[in-house]
């Protein structure tokens, strides 16, 4: 156990301790993969890292090969000890309330993921099916996500897809410096939804993504509660020197590129969201934060007495990276809009808009094996909270067997938001 005492002028001081045992994950690359890397054989014809964000699977292994189709089984499991310090904490909200912080000391076996991939009939149909478990939060759910590649410019998908909203959201996982987002891209980004997509590379290193969702996050919320209304969002992606940018675009140099890979990007997305359970009731959706961490949808989150039943949701993100030599930088800003409310009563805004950004820095002291990185994020927001974090670790890889696994990840960050909220009357309207 490790516990450390926070200096006065900080709200909160965690650290982050993380066993990653994963099965699977990847085969080791080599210099010459990044310069630029070529195709590999897709020995185990699994779905290509397009949009699939947190549910794109890793090589895994073959369980059944036919020229009628395919099986391959590949998982993921994370441990992780969490301590956020000093255990008594609260917080002032943007209405001067002041609310009680869970301060986290847990060990937890804290998820796990099972693709069943490979193709039926013909190579160019994929599937993939996933088990995906959080015992954290007690939740358990099977999913699936069908492709058809007509070509290097058009794959067609339907199944659970994620919303276009941060980059990190887009294929990356797991490969960041830790094994969560940071505070800013879990603050901006939207969720993981059943849906329709295209994707594909239009023009030679530059690919797009396009998706209509059910929602933001359909992430407990039953179809009878949701709405008639869609999510739209799309995306570019444009890797300009080496066109590529290491496995699934991850954030850490692990492929040592002798020649330096750059990435850049543009996404967003738009819908109109609802609480999607009756007033009166704790709002399901539960994606949509507020700076201060309150949820809109729930009863005085805005005014007094006063319950947000729908509002418009619009977002767009714009991200750059790069990777040399073991070095590697990723950032990404971050504009968010929250307007159209319909309440219950009357609002002191009209809208609300907030801003913000990510970095994230490192290099791997030992190529391919052990990662050194710091972290920041800032929200510039409409209640004049200003939250901010930073931070760093360390994250040690072993090679087995000709797969990497990630071992352990040990991750330090400091935040800030104990800033006096202004009045309602001062909030730009």
């Amino acid at each position: 156990m490790i516990r450390l005492r926070r200096p006065a002028w900080f709200p909160t001081l965690p650290l982050l301790a993380l066993t990653v045992a994963s099965l699977g994950v990847s085969p080791p690359a080599s210099a010459q993969d990044a310069d630029p890397r070529p195709q590999r054989p897709d020995t185990a014809l699994r779905l290509p890292n397009t949009i699939a964000g947190e549910f794109t699977p890793g090589a895994g292994f073959d369980i059944i090969k036919t020229s009628f189709g395919s099986l391959n089984i590949s998982m993921y499991g994370l441990f992780r000890y969490l301590d956020q310090v000093p255990g008594n904490q609260a917080f002032t909200d943007h209405l001067g309330n002041v609310q009680t912080i869970n301060a986290s000391n847990f060990l937890n076996w804290h998820r796990t993921l099972v693709w069943l991939t490979g193709f039926f009939y013909d190579p160019k149909f994929r599937y993939n099916i996933t088990l995906w478990s959080l015992p954290t939060t007690q939740q358990t759910l099977l999913f699936g996500n069908l492709q058809y590649i007509a070509s290097k410019s058009l794959v067609i998908g339907v199944g659970l897809s994620p919303s276009t909203t941060a980059r990190s959201m887009m294929g990356s996982w797991p490969f960041w410096a830790g094994s969560d987002r940071s505070m800013a891209e879990e603050f901006f980004r939207g969720g993981f939804s059943s849906g329709f997509f295209v994707t594909g590379e239009v023009l030679p290193r530059l690919k797009y993504t396009l998706t209509i969702n059910n929602n933001i996050s359909e992430l407990g919320v039953p179809q009878s509660f949701d709405t008639r209304n869609m999510l739209f969002g799309g995306g570019l992606r444009w890797q300009p020197t080496t066109g590529e940018f290491g496995d699934r675009g991850g954030f850490g140099d692990f492929e040592y590129h002798k020649h330096l890979a750059t990435q850049f990007g543009f996404d967003g997305a738009q819908s109109r969201e609802g609480r999607y359970a009756p007033l009166g009731d704790a709002p399901l959706n539960t994606q949509i934060k507020l700076s201060d961490g309150d949820n809109p949808f729930v009863e005085g989150a805005l005014a007094d007495s006063v319950t947000v039943s729908t509002l418009s949701y619009r977002e767009i993100a714009a991200d750059a990276g790069a990777k040399y030599r073991g070095f590697s930088f990723q950032s990404e800003f971050y504009w968010r809009t929250l307007s159209d409310f319909v309440a219950n009563g009357p609002l002191p805004l009209n809208s609300i808009y907030d801003r913000g950004f990510m970095a994230e820095a490192g290099y791997m002291a030992v190529p391919k094996t052990l990662n050194v990185y710091a972290i920041g994020g800032y929200v510039h927001d409409q209640f004049r909270r200003y939250p901010w974090e930073a931070g760093g670790g360390v994250a040690y890889f072993a090679h087995i067997g000709g797969f990497v696994f990630g071992l352990l990840t040990i991750r330090w960050w400091v935040g800030q938001n104990e800033r006096p909220p202004p009045p309602p009357a001062a909030w730009p309207a």
